[in-house]
């Protein structure tokens, strides 16, 4: 089998703790060629999506870790799976290369998560499609919603619509302060729509990633727990991860919106879950397959290669 990773430069990856690193090492371990391209590598031309493609060999050091050949100007349907773990920004070239990879699709290209179904789940918007588990919620761009929501929950959370890794969350308290210039900030003047929502204590606790693989529930969250007086448990804002069995009410979360989403195209799909709340549905590149494993000792790479190989055969 041959597989493309549609990824951010290998150069940048920390292979102590990236996920798609870890699926490139199971999907090698099974015999697998693997190859690699970016964003900038893909092409419309003559009416056939092709990139310049690279094959990757593993070479097992933590440091150099791969070896790349001459990039090849392929058809992305000349292989078996194109996987999409391009991180965000989710911006307008983001969006182009959806476009692409769908066209790739309709060429014959089998393409995880499905580039249509990433599209259409704003990882944070998403969360509305499953109210029953999400705390008081507020999508807008009006400052005076935003005040009569906090006047109601006093204690508020306030985000970017295309925010990653906990940038942009600001926490506003029963006093308010700085409200009016968070608003301001974060809606650029009340020309970007942001998403609101009621403090959840729980967060102390730690904000749990879910893994979704293939329709089935990951038995174990990656709880990235703040630290240092921060509200964002974020791996990247420098939150503690500390793997943990589900709780009865995050396999509630989970085991609803598995097959659910697995059904639209997202064999891959990271919840975010805080308390016994539903915060964000992460869709284009979830991460936390290594620190699991590392804790657990439960193989997620080997899970999700044995979904994709699944898919693929369906």
């Amino acid at each position: 089998m041959k597989i493309a990773f549609l990824t951010d430069p290998l150069s940048h990856f920390k292979t102590y703790k990236d996920s798609t690193y870890a699926m490139m090492v199971e999907a090698d371990k099974r015999g697998y060629a693997i190859y690699a391209f970016g964003p900038d590598d893909m092409a419309l031309e003559s009416g056939k999506v092709i990139a310049n493609i690279s094959r990757i060999t593993l070479t097992g050091d933590s440091q150099n870790w791969f070896r790349l050949a001459e990039p090849e100007s392929l058809p992305l349907s000349a292989f078996d799976a194109v996987l999409q773990r391009k991180d965000p920004p989710f911006d307008m070239e983001y969006i182009y290369a959806t476009y692409l990879l769908e066209l790739a699709e309709q060429q014959g290209a089998r393409v995880f998560n499905k580039p249509a179904a990433i599209r259409n789940h704003n990882e944070k918007l998403s969360i509305a499609q499953f109210s029953q588990f999400t705390a008081p919620t507020l999508v807008t761009r009006d400052e005076q919603r935003i005040r009569v929501f906090h006047k109601e929950h006093q204690d508020i959370i306030l985000k970017p619509l295309d925010g990653m890794g906990g940038t942009g969350i600001f926490r506003i308290r029963e006093d308010g302060m700085n409200l009016g210039s968070v608003i301001e900030t974060l809606t650029v003047n009340g020309s970007r729509t942001i998403m609101v929502q009621r403090y959840i204590p729980e967060i102390v606790h730690g904000d749990k990633r879910i893994l979704l693989i293939g329709g089935k529930v990951v038995p174990f969250a990656l709880a990235r727990i703040p630290q240092n007086g921060e509200v964002r448990g974020n791996l990247a804002a420098g939150g503690l991860g500390v793997a943990q069995e589900l709780s009865a009410r995050d396999l509630e979360i989970a085991q609803t919106l598995a097959p659910e989403l697995y059904q639209r195209g997202l064999l891959l799909v990271g919840l975010d879950v805080i308390g016994a709340n539903l915060t964000e549905v992460n869709v284009t590149s979830p991460t936390c397959f290594q620190e699991i494993t590392q804790q657990k000792g439960f193989n997620v790479a080997g899970m999700f290669i044995d979904a994709l190989e699944t898919a693929i055969a369906a």
